[in-house]
């Protein structure tokens, strides 16, 4: 029986740690919304509406009356909030374009119940969108040296079709370069950012007609997979060092933890085509020669050879279509690997548990929840080929093996062996350690639910992890595997040994780098030892004391693992156990690769000079993962060594790997991008959210290698430049005052501000250490669309949203959310409920004003007073509002409809305005546009930059 969860604040921050008070502008106190009516909700979206109306209108004029103080609306404002001279959402152009005035309702739309107006069509403010900053619709007049419209590039892109004729493709020469994104420069200030810009597309890849052998629309890589920071490349190096922009990839190479929910075209045969020289893979940007018995490398100009084979179905004994094939259609294909790609046969799937079996592992439920998820999942583990092995070793002080006997022995009793020698541990019966999980199903279900009775009295505070780690790695070296390290207190003995290293008179000192190092160099090398054998390791770190992830942390680092951290879990917290119960196991059911390698090929003149995240670079652009985790992303920095002649580059990303049964693969993902001589171009084709993503990654490298105080400085002084460089050289001092850049870069200085405020990384002395190391853990490994949100979180409006939100769509079936809001308290009605999700905590903040239908129907209690605050869940109501929250919370947190796979469950935290102060500062603390602590608002941000450009 777990022990009650100590008084530990809310499960991940204490009280006093998270004590950081926002100053505001504006005195939240003075604050008054309102928010123009939406029009009619679309057809077949009338449940919400319909539901209840006229129990609605009894409690609106209630609400009506706490929104306006009794004031009169005019212009869908409330008159009152004039006179605190609130900044107002004035509808500020949306992606570059003007700014459209507020647009009256010319019908009676439904109001909310609950006070505030219906906002309209997702925009700025609630006002209606116009067109993004690229793609079709009217834009203004072009601004910078780039012919042409947007809609005439467009129309230009629809008629060119994306290939020629297949069998003669025509390259267009070098000197017929075109207009390739549009430059729409706009001014930051008086154009603000709007959170949901972010939710658009990249720019679009312009290449010129007939690049590919195909008119596949799959030719060129989706940014799910691949996307570019620069979506078109400067001919020359100067030009690229001109621009100041970065050049790199964000590298996902998979969409989704299984692949029945990403499917990819697979290559069967195992013909795989390669050039002889560059060792690149066909793909639909080469050219065919000779009648198709020759094709020229788009990477290296080679001349190479059809295999024979390409053009004949070995299956059916009959000649195929080759314009047909997967690898000339599509950009991203996996090819099954022949007997050649192979250096021993395909290693089994195997997991080793590392079980901390210590007085606060038993106390707190870890034990016993972890071995019940593991039996409730066993069946979910892959094992299609009959081939996983499982190990299970249990440390406290000492390592105790254990022996699972096969089904069909007679006894069947897994047997304990206990070794003390932690210098040199040895391992007492090493073919009985890993067993076959289908042989051994029944025996290993007895013992999983034995194994927390085995402890239950234990108490031992020991932790001897550094020693099992040594010893794990000796018994699965010879096949490789994953070690899953479960742990909830400090290795205090045997190798690896750590100290509480944790003073608090160091945090928010430039001191405090120095407890984001490692503490003992046994986890790094360590780590590249693992790596050398094809093993893995994860850490789920558990402990409401100092645990030391900046030393731990290295061993996931540098094997392709991950560090999950759970501060202040306790299995008594039923939110706590079903977070890690559903996480662990849909992390034991992720189909990952095995003894992987990644390589990047490029087009002559490219060459990848830096890469980023978790895994041991072997050589200069080869990257190992002894396994390769479906919830990561990579970042490769790009350099220009030769000027580029073509009009377009290919880069090549290519995964080496074993599947999980038994396969050898290789997962091949072609991008292509046209090159440009115009900086213009280079600046109109510019990802903001990849960009951000290589800050990110750039920051907490150093953060890890020179101190905080620089990880901090660099988003700033980046965006310090790039505003500096497109006001000199692209005239975007020349339009009177403000702050110009393009349209598809506005969100950037935002996304800067919120890495620069984040818990990784901001300024502060109350962020343990232990909080700020698993955060940057996060940082360099979370997936580019759950990075913008865990840097810039989403801020949803719930007591006024739109009638279709909260239900699902007619056409999609899926839930659809409201529109997302910029995260400041000057969007917070008092009156109001908001939902705030960075994708891995989430905050339901009930206002202080909020009314007693508001609090009935969602909370189903009669006061405001009586919501419980803190780690919850929200009640399952018999009304319409209830069930459309709820399904908002849980929209927000399916990360599969965000196109990537993560395990990772939020914890939901109630947070009432009026109530417990040190969750609502945490909360706060994700409003990234206030003033907060030693943090600077958003207004204050830009005005600094403004400043440093002008000087």
């Amino acid at each position: 029986m777990a022990a009650p969860p100590p008084n530990d604040g809310y499960g991940q921050y204490p009280p006093q740690q998270y004590g950081e008070q926002p100053q505001y502008a504006v005195d939240p106190a003075q604050q008054a919304y309102g928010s123009p009516a939406s029009p009619p909700p679309p057809a077949g979206a009338q449940h919400g509406a319909d539901h209840g109306k006229k129990k609605k209108r009894a409690y609106a004029a209630q609400a009506f009356e706490v929104a306006t103080g009794g004031n009169a609306v005019v212009g869908g404002q409330p008159a009152a909030a004039a006179q605190y001279g609130i900044p107002q959402p004035a509808a500020p152009g949306f992606g570059g374009y003007p700014a459209q005035d507020v647009q009256q309702p010319a019908y009676g739309a439904p109001t909310s119940p609950y006070g505030a107006s219906q906002p309209a069509v997702p925009g700025v403010g609630g006002y209606q969108a116009p067109d993004p900053y690229y793609g079709q619709g009217a834009a203004p007049a072009a601004v910078g040296p780039a012919p042409g419209s947007v809609a005439g590039i467009t129309a230009g892109i629809q008629s060119m079709g994306f290939g020629g004729q297949p069998q003669q493709p025509q390259q267009p020469s070098a000197q017929a370069r075109g207009p390739v994104n549009q430059l729409y420069p706009t001014d930051l200030l008086n154009q603000p950012f709007n959170v949901a810009e972010l939710e658009l597309p990249p720019p679009p890849i312009v290449l010129p007609p007939n690049s590919s052998v195909t008119p596949s629309p799959d030719a060129n890589c989706a940014p799910k997979y691949v996307r570019s920071t620069l979506n078109a490349v400067p001919t020359t190096h100067s030009l690229l060092k001109k621009s100041k922009l970065p050049f790199a990839l964000v590298i996902q190479p998979y969409a989704a933890l299984h692949d029945l929910d990403d499917p990819v075209p697979v290559v069967q045969d195992q013909v795989i085509s390669r050039c002889r020289r560059c060792r690149s893979y066909i793909n639909p940007f080469v050219t065919f020669l000779d009648h198709g018995h020759r094709w020229r490398c788009n990477m290296c100009n080679l001349t190479n050879d059809v295999p024979q084979a390409f053009d004949w179905d070995a299956a059916a004994q009959k000649s195929v279509d080759r314009w047909q094939r997967h690898e000339l259609n599509h950009a991203v294909v996996e090819f099954v690997a022949p007997q050649e790609y192979m250096v021993r046969p395909p290693q089994p799937l195997v997991y080793l548990f590392l079980f901390d079996v210590s007085y606060a592992a038993v106390s707190t439920g870890l034990l016993a929840t972890s071995a019940r998820t593991i039996l409730d999942s066993l069946d979910r583990i892959p094992n299609a080929d009959r081939r996983t092995r499982l190990g299970f070793i249990a440390v406290d002080s000492s390592l105790h093996y254990f022996s699972v006997p096969r089904d069909t022995e007679e006894n069947g009793e897994t047997s304990m062996l206990v070794v003390s020698d932690l210098d040199e541990p040895f391992l007492p019966v090493p073919g009985e350690l890993l067993v076959p999980l289908t042989e051994c199903r029944q025996n290993i279900q007895s013992f999983l639910n034995k194994l927390p009775e085995m402890f239950a009295n234990n108490q031992s505070n020991g932790n001897c992890m550094g020693s099992a780690l040594r010893a794990g790695h000796k018994l699965i070296a010879p096949l490789g595997g994953k070690i899953v390290v479960l742990s909830s207190s400090l290795p205090n003995v045997g190798y690896g040994k750590l100290e509480m290293r944790e003073d608090k008179k160091l945090l928010g000192t430039s001191k405090e780098s120095g407890l984001l190092q490692t503490a003992n160099s046994f986890y790094k090398s360590f780590a590249v030892e693992c790596s050398k054998n094809q093993v893995s390791i994860d850490m789920f770190l558990f402990s409401s004391q100092y645990q030391d992830v900046a030393s731990l942390s290295n061993l996931p680092r540098y094997t392709g693992g991950q560090t999950w951290f759970y501060p202040g879990w306790n299995a008594a917290r039923a939110e706590d156990a079903v977070k890690f119960a559903s996480e662990f196991s849909d992390y034991l059911s992720s189909e990952i690769g095995l003894e992987a390698v990644l390589r990047v090929r490029a087009t002559t003149g490219l060459r990848m000079s830096t890469f980023y995240g978790n895994f041991f670079n072997r050589s200069s652009d080869l990257c190992a993962f002894p396994a390769f985790p479906r919830d990561q992303c990579y970042v490769v920095e790009v350099a220009i060594d030769e000027n580029l002649t073509k009009n377009f580059v290919c880069l090549q990303t290519a995964v080496l790997h074993t599947t999980c049964n038994g396969e050898r693969r290789i997962r091949v993902m072609t991008l292509a991008l046209p090159t440009t001589t115009n900086l213009a171009d280079v600046y109109a084709s510019a990802d903001q959210c990849a960009i951000a993503t290589y800050f990110s990654h750039k920051a907490v490298e150093k953060a890890l290698g020179n101190s905080l105080d620089a990880a901090r400085d660099l988003p700033q002084q980046k965006v310090t430049e790039l505003l500096q460089t497109f006001r000199k050289e692209l005239g975007g001092g020349s339009m009177g005052g403000g702050l110009q850049f393009p349209s598809n870069l506005r969100g950037l200085p935002a996304l800067c501000l919120g890495l620069t405020k984040h818990v990784g990384l901001r300024k502060s002395a109350l962020i343990p250490s232990d909080i700020r190391s698993a955060a940057l853990c996060q940082l360099s490994t979370l997936p580019l669309p759950l990075l913008m949100q865990y840097i810039y979180p989403r801020l949803y409006s719930l007591h006024d949203m739109p009638d279709n939100a909260g239900i699902p769509d007619p056409e999609t079936s899926q839930i659809v959310l409201p529109p997302p809001m910029n995260l400041s308290s000057e969007r917070f009605a008092p009156f109001g409920l908001y939902l705030i999700d960075d994708g891995q905590t989430q905050f339901l903040w009930v206002g202080r004003d909020a009314v007693p239908q508001l609090i009935l129907d969602v909370f189903g209690v009669q006061e405001r007073t009586q919501v419980a605050v803190g780690k919850g869940t929200l009640p399952e109501l018999d009304n319409d509002f209830n069930e459309r929250v709820r399904n908002v919370i849980a929209k927000s947190r399916d990360h599969k409809s965000k196109g990537v796979g993560s395990i990772t469950l939020p914890h939901l935290y109630i947070v009432r305005e009026d109530g417990e102060p040190s969750l609502k500062l945490w909360a706060q603390t994700l409003l990234v546009e206030d003033r907060a602590d030693q943090g600077m608002s958003f207004q204050q941000w830009m005005g600094m930059l403004r400043e440093k450009v002008s000087n």
